[in-house]
């Protein structure tokens, strides 16, 4: 306990029970268990007992351990979740104890946490005892009998380790459903820590109205050699993301890369040196020859090629927009690769949200300076695009889907206060240091630099084939990007919307590395074919054809969705094609903003490298 909680106890016990709220709501987030101290405390002073339980990692005998009840709903929908009581069970004979959000990421995953009500301390051993009845009328059973026909389930919590178990089965012929009454815990500790947890769900009963049905528990302790460390390893599942096909993925990925790369450099060097010789060779001619001579190729826009795109204030954002991304992908799969996230509620949501407002000077760096080069002068409405444009869309999509889940009464609404918070966030925080990059990007690199004056009348693009028409090359131009990742999204789909544990992140990291080269090189590819076309519109195209990647992943949701699941209705249906568009659209804007950057700089090198007269 704080000692400056200690020190003042004699200020009075108004002052007491103010301390003793304010500690109950702070003792989740400084992990620190303060009831032994509230029971001395009590005895010194005469004060009634307030109850403050915190989960934590250390215990001492007899000490109160808390069963925290958290979400039920369907098997095969996941997001579908709801409060625990939203199912006419009955709670145990203890006082309540309130829980706090620990976390952001944990309010926006709809996490509930209620006190189960059950007398549980920590290596006191509970042989079977009735907690509760249930009083079960007609509108009680059919609540149950919609669970159990909808395969619910529920999920429960004890010192941080969740426990699921089924809510009820029924016959054969699905004319009778059974409730299991029996919650038999068997708990694992290791010194003074809990360690594991396992239940077992037993006392199968028919549901007959009018009837009234006895809750039970049990409570046995044992000792374990599983390290607190390793206590999370039971709840991954090595087989599943260790498999041959994985390993075999990243190897057959990465052999695309080699080969593409070198391909590409071979093919362009090659290439190149060609145009090269023909371009010095044409140098050396005389006017008469060199205007009788075929001029084709890229160097015949290079007073064009460095021309702003088209609409260059949306550009720019989502250039900016798609480094900031990048940026937060590669910092949280770091973080994650050093850390155990999955070990706590909302931990890996929370990083990427503290993450993603911290790096908002990327935004306006890259994207205030893309903007300066190419000539704009509306730099604040450019910065205000760049800031709010993913937020807008996260919170667009995710408000939309809130309306649903409050229909639905779903665990997974939004509170007011969370999204008060969100956009605190966006206007506090997000917006101040986009402003900030924004001005440095302008101030340190946002001078046109370009190695080819810009001319002032555009140069006719002249007819080609079909097939190097911009549309077609965007098409095309995001099949290998997906090729690389197809299989990985397979693994990060299903630990998203099944119950997986994410936790090879070294092979993500790897995945994103593979990601980027081969977006650069069928970029570079794409741009190099439209340039000696004489097609100088190269930036929308290079920024497309590597965001085309997005389009054959949400296509691929698809065939996830109807052929890998057994999702169903409404809710699910929204919140899984919803977050999908907008996990899509990210990484697609990604991907076009890492294809353009190393595009851009082919561009000028090869440019640069040519004397122009």
């Amino acid at each position: 306990m704080p000692c400056f909680l200690k020190s003042k106890l004699q200020l009075g016990p108004h002052w007491y029970r103010s301390q003793l709220a304010l500690a109950s709501k702070l003792c989740i987030h400084t992990q620190c268990r303060i009831n032994s101290w509230l029971h001395n405390q009590r005895k010194q002073t005469s004060l009634p007992m307030l109850c403050c339980q915190c989960e934590c990692d250390q215990y001492t005998d007899k000490e109160e351990v808390v069963l925290w009840m958290n979400t039920v709903g369907p098997y095969h929908n996941r997001q579908e979740t709801y409060k625990y009581f939203s199912l006419p069970f009955c709670v145990g004979t203890k006082k309540t104890i309130s829980h706090y959000h620990e976390t952001l990421g944990e309010a926006l995953q709809g996490v509930e946490l209620e006190f189960s009500g059950l007398d549980i301390k920590f290596k006191d051993e509970v042989m079977q005892t009735t907690y509760c009845e249930i009083e079960l009328d007609k509108a009680k059973r059919d609540a149950f009998v919609y669970a159990i026909k909808n395969h619910y389930w529920y999920q429960m919590y004890i010192d941080d380790l969740p426990i699921w178990g089924i809510v009820g089965e029924a016959d054969e012929n699905g004319e009778d459903h059974y409730l299991w009454t029996y919650k038999k815990l068997e708990i694992g500790f290791n010194g003074n820590r809990i360690v594991d947890v396992n239940l077992t769900s037993e006392g199968k009963v028919k549901l007959v109205p009018n009837t009234r049905i006895a809750m039970s528990y049990s409570v046995k302790w044992k000792k374990s050699d599983v390290k607190f460390e390793d206590r999370f390893d039971k709840y991954l599942d090595p087989s599943f993301f260790q498999h041959r096909i994985h390993w075999f993925s990243i190897f057959n990925s990465f052999m695309m890369v080699i080969f593409l790369v070198g391909l590409v450099s071979m093919i362009l060097m090659r290439t190149l040196r060609k145009d090269y010789a023909r371009y010095s060779k044409e140098e050396e001619m005389d006017d008469m020859d060199r205007d009788l001579g075929d001029e084709y190729g890229w160097k015949q826009v290079h007073g064009d090629v460095f021309r702003p795109s088209s609409h260059p204030m949306i550009f720019s954002s989502l250039i900016g927009s798609g480094c900031q991304i990048f940026s937060v992908s590669f910092i949280v799969i770091v973080v994650a690769m050093i850390e155990d996230l999955y070990t706590e509620r909302g931990s890996m949501l929370s990083t990427a949200i503290f993450v993603y407002a911290a790096t908002s000077p990327v935004n306006g760096y890259f994207g205030g300076s893309l903007y300066a080069k190419q000539g704009g002068r509306r730099w604040i409405k450019q910065m205000f695009i760049g800031a709010f444009l993913i937020p807008a869309m996260v919170c667009g999509t995710a408000f939309f889907i809130n309306f649903i889940a409050m229909y639905y009464h779903a665990s997974r609404a939004i509170p007011f206060g969370t999204m008060v918070a969100v956009c605190c966030i966006c206007l506090f925080v997000i917006l101040p240091l986009n402003l900030v990059g924004t001005i440095l990007g302008r101030n340190l690199s946002g001078q046109p630099n370009f190695p080819c004056r810009v001319n002032a009348v555009p140069r006719p693009i002249p007819e080609k084939k079909w097939f190097m028409e911009p549309a077609v090359i965007v098409c095309l131009g995001g099949i290998l990007p997906f090729g690389s990742i197809f299989i990985e999204m397979y693994f990060i789909f299903t630990s998203f919307w099944a119950y997986k544990i994410y936790y090879v992140y070294g092979f993500m990291m790897l995945v994103l590395v593979i990601l980027c080269i081969v977006t650069v090189c069928v970029t570079i590819v794409c741009t190099y074919f439209l340039l000696n076309a004489e097609d100088y519109r190269w930036q929308w195209t290079s920024f497309l054809s590597a965001a085309s990647t997005a389009v054959y992943v949400y296509m691929y949701s698809f065939y996830y969705y109807f052929f890998k699941t057994k999702m169903y209705g409404l809710f699910q249906t929204s919140f899984y094609f919803g977050y999908m568009a907008v996990f899509s659209t990210s990484l697609g804007i990604m991907c076009g903003a890492v294809g353009y950057v190393g595009t851009s700089a082919f561009v000028r090198k090869i440019y640069t490298n040519v004397k122009i007269d």
